[in-house]
């Protein structure tokens, strides 16, 4: 894929101009200099440094683009700074070639910078490289002062041969004023070298930095809100002049029914929302709401509704025409869809193509149904995207396992394309890269002009469904299409900036679903500066602050109710509702022990965190220690939790999880993968286990607790759980520091579920004390038991005078011969 400046739009090609100019004239190691201080000075961010708040709504385009564009490029120096340590692994190249181009340099190179045999390290368009110009050898360790000619370069295009790389060399853009050039020494210096006959000179140590592909194309897109759909409701989101009930679209009876007898209320409500026709509809999805379910039903709406005043029938269409056509009106109609039988060339004229004037087609291309049986009238092509690889993978699995269902209630596969890379392997088949070859194999030896892109452009033609990603919504691909989507779906909006919910939108579209859930994890944001100023709150988090309404689903199917209690009441106003028997569902065996659930807070009063030297990160051994003591002893007893598709351990920090790992293995003799899946709370998103304990880690009498102060990790580490969620923590350190755990640890109490240990934590897995933990009633071990209420309370403990770890033969067992269960980690799902 090349990116050359004059294959773009003008509007397009002016924005990317821009882009190139800022970046490419930056200064590394003031960049990284920088990003060191705010680092360490986040609480001295202010208003003074300029920025503006990400705000509910904007008075017109210059707002609001004046309140992104600087957000985004400090997002890019915090890209650019997090990759320091890059500097001193890059390869040394000559510039055989170097030629200036409206203002730029574009410089060619012949030499492999890939990192090796790995797709990932291949070398791509927009990847953003240092080219500098070292004053040490080889043999020392580069430092910053070291360097005095040095300039970033992004690859434009490469063949087999050759990296065409830009540069920008005039001088140093300020404050994002593109007019205002300040001379730089250094780029004149290295424009100087680029540009010299002496082969010497040209010499240069190339390092790859990172890729600005993503935000590349956000940043298109931020510069193009004028001419994106729906722009004045993105700018200021309100249900104010939607009137939109007279368009309002409908299913067949068949369909219809079967969404009332496989769709609880809350979930038909959004079906509901989206046949409304209204531009933007939001679906919130707490966790265990079926909220995939609810994207399986809607895909099948959308793709089988009719208007309201067109009827469909099962094996008739019946077509109501608001009021009864002239002879005159009939005829321009008729020219309008038979051109060869007039004069005019109609065929360069817009055509309807949704029939909402009654006007139809009437040469049965746009007929043909996705499946024989299908009497469907409207082809609507739907883009489907996500934040990520993973929660896109989620959903194609599902359409490829259950497809939808067509307006006489039958299930059929919709003909779906991936977009991207990454793609999971089970979902590969249906990836365009697989297709593409699929086809040419098909094909013989047939050609068809334009090689493997034209077959691209049929794939994608003849494709009702496209999964992308946000990221990937924004590449060439899109550009061969005929026309637009009529619907965007984005699942997980409430995980992505603002910015890349924009990336799909330039596709075109005639309705939006935002579907995801903001009191859960936000988009990753690197800089301090952007994470100040809103710059992590999303798209779906705007309108829902600015009073556009939300339909949520409220139904869990996931968690026992002892779970469903607290985030409910927190974080969903009391809302969730437990689906049918989803107590009997999720009792097991081991609740006959009150410390094991359902819901259970170990308060560790004399653990201590600890920040471990040059790390940013935070570790407590002694959680770890009392973790591992719980892990041992709820699969000694219960092995049939020996498994990473049933057990999880969350915690808040990688360096907690990494000594967790380490302990395990070293306790063990095995590597937890498939024994135990640990994890950080950002890596378990979408994720469900049986039981979960969660390492909360921050412990101290002073001091605050960093980012797990942020209710949207609590309510997502605390939700993975099916049966058993065990908190790990210091009560006093989380209860003084934020309102939100000074509310769980309340309930926990309140619920007798805080148990409070003390060193040595063996002594309260001791038979005798599990013994006094014991429920009043006994839990049968199968899942279908009877709907009895049992009485989970108990009192607070304070245990602990032995001083072995895992009991006395330090082994895994309890010497039982329990065998270790090897079963393959799950794809995860919500």
């Amino acid at each position: 894929m090349a990116v050359e400046i004059d294959k773009l739009l003008p509007d397009e090609a002016a924005c990317i101009a821009r882009f190139y100019r800022i970046v490419l004239s930056w200064d590394f190691f003031r960049i990284t200099q920088e990003a060191d201080r705010r680092n360490k000075e986040k609480d001295k961010i202010d208003e003074s440094l300029g920025f503006g708040q990400v705000k509910d709504s904007y008075t017109d385009i210059d707002d609001y683009i004046s309140t992104y564009e600087p957000l985004i490029f400090e997002e890019i120096k915090a890209e650019i700074a997090s990759n320091k340590d890059q500097l001193g692994t890059g390869k040394t190249t000559c510039v055989t070639e170097c030629k200036e181009e409206d203002g730029f340099y574009m410089a060619t190179v012949f030499v492999d910078l890939d990192g090796g045999h790995d797709e990932q390290t291949k070398v791509k368009p927009y990847d953003l490289f240092l080219l500098s110009k070292p004053l040490w050898s080889k043999q020392t360790v580069p430092e910053e002062n070291s360097y005095k000619k040095y300039a970033f370069a992004l690859v434009e295009s490469r063949t087999k041969e050759s990296i065409k790389l830009r540069m920008y060399l005039a001088g140093e853009v300020r404050d994002l004023n593109t007019d205002a050039i300040h001379y730089c020494p250094r780029l004149a210096q290295v424009r100087s070298l680029v540009t010299s006959n002496g082969e010497g000179d040209r010499l240069f140590d190339v390092t790859k930095i990172c890729s600005l592909s993503t935000t590349a194309r956000e940043y298109i897109a931020l510069r193009s809100i004028g001419s994106l759909p729906f722009k004045d409701l993105i700018l200021a989101p309100s249900e104010k002049n939607l009137d939109a009930e007279d368009q309002a679209w409908k299913l067949s009876g068949p369909l219809e029914e079967y969404i009332k007898d496989n769709l609880n209320e809350s979930q038909q409500k959004a079906i509901q929302a989206g046949l409304s026709r209204k531009p933007f509809i939001l679906i919130q999805g707490p966790p265990g709401t079926g909220k995939t379910q609810t994207i399986l039903a809607l895909l099948s709406a959308i793709l089988h509704a009719t208007p309201a005043r067109v009827k469909a029938r099962v094996a008739l269409l019946d077509i109501k025409h608001q009021q009864k056509l002239s002879i005159q009106e009939k005829f321009n109609h008729w020219q309008l869809a038979s051109p060869w039988l007039s004069d005019s060339n109609s065929r360069e004229k817009t055509m309807p193509v949704n029939g909402d004037d009654g006007f139809f087609p009437t040469t049965g291309n746009e007929l043909k149904p996705e499946v024989v049986s299908s009497t469907r009238k409207y082809r609507v092509r739907v883009l489907v995207c996500a934040p990520s690889n993973s929660a896109l993978d989620e959903i194609v699995l599902r359409v490829m396992n259950n497809g939808v269902r067509d307006e006489s209630d039958r299930s059929y596969s919709p003909k779906i394309v991936r977009i991207g890379v990454k793609e999971h392997h089970s979902i590969r088949s249906v990836s365009i890269n697989e297709l593409v070859q699929r086809k040419k194999g098909s094909m013989g030896s047939a050609k068809l002009d334009g090689g493997d892109e034209a077959l691209r452009a049929v794939i994608l033609e003849e494709a009702v469904i496209v999964f992308s990603t946000l990221s990937s919504s924004g590449s060439a691909h899109f550009g061969k299409f005929d026309r637009g989507f009529d619907v965007l779906i984005i699942d997980e909006a409430a995980q992505a900036v603002e910015p890349a919910t924009l990336v799909p939108l330039a596709n075109g579209c005639k309705q939006v679903f935002l579907i995801g859930d903001p009191v859960q994890l936000p988009a990753t944001v690197k800089s301090p500066i952007a994470v100040k100023f809103g710059y992590g709150r999303s798209m779906f988090e705007r309108f829902q602050r600015a009073g556009y309404p939300v339909t949520m689903l409220k139904m869990q199917y996931r968690m026992h109710p002892e779970i469903r209690s607290f985030p409910s009441g927190e974080f969903y106003a009391d809302s969730l509702e437990d689906g049918p028997n989803i107590r009997e569902q999720t009792k097991r065996s081991w609740h006959e022990y009150s410390c094991f659930g359902p819901f259970c807070f170990f308060d560790l009063h004399e653990g201590k965190s600890v920040k471990p030297q040059a790390s940013g990160s935070w570790v407590n051994a002694d959680e770890v220690e009392f973790v591992l003591n719980l892990y041992h002893k709820l699969v000694s007893r219960y092995p049939e939790l020996k498994s990473s598709n049933n057990f999880a351990i969350i915690t808040t920090y990688r360096a907690q999880v990494d000594l967790l790992k380490e302990r395990f293995k070293s306790t063990f003799g095995v590597d937890s993968e498939k024994e135990v899946e640990i994890t950080t709370v950002d890596g378990c998103q979408g994720r469900e286990k049986a039981v979960a304990i969660f390492s909360c880690v921050r412990a101290s009498k002073e001091g605050g607790i960093g980012f797990v102060e942020d209710f949207r990790r609590m309510n997502v580490a605390i939700t993975r759980a099916k049966a058993s969620i065990l908190v790990v923590g210091s009560a006093s350190t989380l209860r003084r520091s934020d309102s939100h755990w000074n509310n769980l640890v309340e309930s926990a109490e309140k619920r007798q579920c805080l148990i409070k240990v003390s060193k040595p934590y063996t002594r309260f897995f001791s038979d005798e004390s599990l013994e006094s933990m014991r429920t009043k009633e006994e839990i049968m071990p199968s899942e279908e038991v009877q709907n009895d209420e049992l009485d989970y309370s108990m009192p607070t403990y304070t245990v602990g005078d032995a001083d072995e770890v895992l009991g006395d033969d330090n082994g895994y067992g309890d010497g039982d011969g329990d065998e270790m269960d090897m079963d393959d980690g799950g794809f995860g799902d919500d």
